[in-house]
C-alpha cells in the first residue's frame, strides 16, 4: 500500500519540476521508492523513542516550482545575516529561499557552485548516489524526488581553497514543505571548508533537506550544517558522506531550532586510511525534540572514525541519540570511536543515548560511551564558593559543556556568533535567569 493519501503529494507535481529528463527520470525513481515504502514507525529501531507517528504530512503541501527564486544576502533577518557575514570578507555566500534558485556572492576560482541540470556547465552533471547505508532513510527518497534545485559544489583536483562556502537555505511559508539539498564533491588532493545553514520564520513548516558529500582520495572537507529553523517547524534531515583513500572528513552540526528536528548522519569510510570525525551540539528547551541518529559504516581497511556529540535539554524538551558502529568484513585495522554526552537542566528534561556495534572482521578497535546527568554539583559548588549566583554558574557550566564542541565548527569566523546563540538560547529557557539564592 501507498505510505501517502495526501494529494499534495503526486507524482504530477513531482514531474512538473525544473530540470533536464535525466533529472526528471531520477525524481520519479526516487517517488517511487518513497510511495512504495511505509511510513516509519517508533517501534523500529531506528525511529526509538522518536516522535514520528505525530507527523502530520496533511499539514503540509510542496511549494511550487520557481518560488524560491530572488533570495539574497540582505534578505536574511538580522541575527542570521551577522552569522553568515562572520564568515569572512572572502567567503563565498550562496543564499537560497525555500529550496529554490538564489545569488552566489563572492565566487572563488576553482570552486564550481551551480544548481544541477541548469547551464553548459550542469546540464549532464547527475547527482551524487545516495549512500544506501545498513537502513536507507525513507525521507532521503522523498528529498531524493521533490528537490525542487539539487546545489552542487565541486572542488578541481588540488586545489586547496582558502575562504569558507557558506549555503544558506531560508524556508518560509505557513504549511510549506521545503526539500533543500546540497551536494559536495571535493575532487583528489582538494580541500574546502563548506557551512549549510537551515533557518526558517516561526512558521508551522516541514523541512526535509539532504546534504551529501563525497571526499575524493587524499582529500579534505570540513563541513558544518547549523540548523536554526523556527519553534513550529519539523525537521527530517540526512547528511551522507563517502570517505576515500587517505581522505579526510571532519563533520559538524549544531542544532537549536524546530519543534522536532531529527537528522541522520551516515559516514561510509569506502577507501584505506580513510578518516572521518563527527561532532554535534544540540540544546532543546519547551517542549522541543532533538532526534539524532548516526551511523559510522567502515568498509576498508585501516580506517578510524572519531564521534562526539553533546546535548542538553531544559524545561520539558526531549533529545535522543541512537548511534551505530559497523564494521564490515574486510575493514581490519579499524578504529572507531563513540561518545555521546547529555546535560539535562530541568526535571521534566528527558534524554535517551543508546550507543551499538556491528563488528564483522578481527584486528578493530572500536568503543563506545555514553552518559546522561544534571550539572555536576561540585563543578557548581566551585563557582558559587567563588561569588558566581547559582543562575550564572549554571549557565557558564552549560556553555562550557557545549563549547567542547562549538570551538572546533569548522569556520573559526562564525564560532563566536554560534556561542551567542546558544547563550541566548539557554537564557531563553531560563537558565541564566534566576535571582541567586
Amino acid at each position: 500500500m501507498p505510505v501517502l493519501q495526501n494529494s499534495n503529494f503526486n507524482a504530477q507535481f513531482v514531474s512538473s519540476l525544473p530540470g533536464p529528463e535525466w533529472l526528471r527520470e531520477l525524481r520519479l525513481a526516487s517517488w517511487g521508492r518513497f510511495v512504495s515504502s511505509e511510513l516509519p514507525r517508533e517501534s523500529e529501531e531506528i525511529w526509538r523513542y522518536s516522535r514520528i507517528e505525530d507527523l502530520d504530512l496533511d499539514r503540509y503541501a510542496p511549494c511550487p516550482a520557481g518560488v524560491g527564486a530572488g533570495a539574497h544576502v540582505a534578505d536574511l533577518p538580522t541575527s542570521l545575516r551577522a552569522l553568515v557575514e562572520a564568515a569572512g570578507p572572502d567567503a563565498t555566500v550562496v543564499v537560497s529561499r525555500n529550496g529554490g534558485l538564489g545569488e552566489v556572492v563572492c565566487p572563488q576560482a576553482g570552486l564550481e557552485i551551480g544548481p544541477a541540470g541548469s547551464g553548459p556547465f550542469w546540464e549532464a552533471a547527475e547527482p551524487l548516489p545516495v549512500l544506501a547505508g545498513p537502513q536507507p532513510d525513507l525521507w532521503a527518497a522523498l528529498n531524493g524526488a521533490l528537490a525542487e534545485v539539487p546545489w552542487r559544489v565541486r572542488v578541481a583536483p588540488g586545489l586547496a581553497v582558502s575562504a569558507p562556502l557558506v549555503v544558506v537555505h531560508w524556508l518560509e511559508g505557513e504549511g510549506a514543505a521545503v526539500f533543500p539539498r546540497l551536494e559536495v564533491e571535493v575532487s583528489e588532493g582538494a580541500s574546502l571548508q563548506v557551512v549549510e545553514v537551515v533557518a526558517s520564520e516561526a512558521a508551522d513548516l516541514l523541512a526535509v533537506p539532504l546534504a551529501q558529500l563525497q571526499v575524493g582520495p587524499g582529500a579534505r572537507l570540513d563541513f558544518g550544517h547549523v540548523q536554526l529553523l523556527g519553534a513550529g517547524a519539523w525537521a527530517l534531515g540526512n547528511q551522507v558522506s563517502r570517505v576515500g583513500r587517505d581522505a579526510t572528513l571532519r563533520s559538524m552540526t549544531v542544532a537549536l531550532g524546530g519543534e522536532y528536528a531529527r537528522v541522520r548522519t551516515d559516514s561510509a569510510l569506502e577507501g584505506p586510511g580513510g578518516d572521518s570525525e563527527l561532532l554535534a551540539a544540540y540544546l532543546g528547551g519547551g517542549h522541543q525534540m532533538h532526534d539524532l541518529r548516526t551511523v559510522q559504516l567502515h568498509a576498508a581497511p585501516r580506517t578510524r572514525s572519531n564521534l562526539l556529540f553533546k546535548g542538553a535539554v531544559a524545561n520539558t524538551a526531549h533529545s535522543v541519540y541512537s548511534g551505530l558502529i559497523r564494521v564490515e568484513k574486510g575493514a581490519k585495522g579499524t578504529n572507531a570511536m563513540q561518545t555521546n554526552r547529555n546535560l539535562v537542566l530541568s526535571e521534566g528534561a528527558q534524554a535517551d543515548s543508546v550507543p551499538n556495534l556491528e563488528i564483522e572482521d578481527n584486528d578493530v578497535r572500536c568503543s563506545h560511551a555514553s552518559a546522561v546527568g544534571p550539572i555536576d554539583e561540585s563543578q557548581l559548588f566551585y563557582l558559587e564558593s567563588r561569588g558566581v549566583p547559582t543562575a550564572s554558574a549554571e549557565l557558564l557550566i552549560a556553555l562550557g559543556f557545549l563549547d567542547d564542541v562549538l570551538v572546533r565548527f569548522p569556520a573559526r569566523g562564525m564560532r563566536a556568533g554560534l556561542r551567542q546563540a546558544v547563550a541566548a538560547k539557554l537564557s531563553s529557557v531560563g537558565l541564566g535567569l534566576r535571582p541567586s539564592e
